[in-house]
């Protein structure tokens, strides 16, 4: 009985809910900053080398 209580208070518990949400916004910015980088990188490259060969 003691554990079928102790299972039924951490599932009511939502004490670290908002650092998770926060974890997991901060990680949704991250993988979209990395994945606007990668596809701008070729472009980057290509102005770079544009400007480079008008030299």
């Amino acid at each position: 009985m003691r554990n079928v209580r102790l299972l039924a208070n951490l599932l009511n518990d939502d004490s670290g809910q908002d650092l998770i949400e926060y974890a997991l916004v901060a990680a949704l910015i991250a993988l979209s900053a990395i994945g606007a980088m990668t596809a701008l990188t070729n472009k980057i490259n290509n102005e770079f080398n544009k400007v480079g060969n008008s030299l």
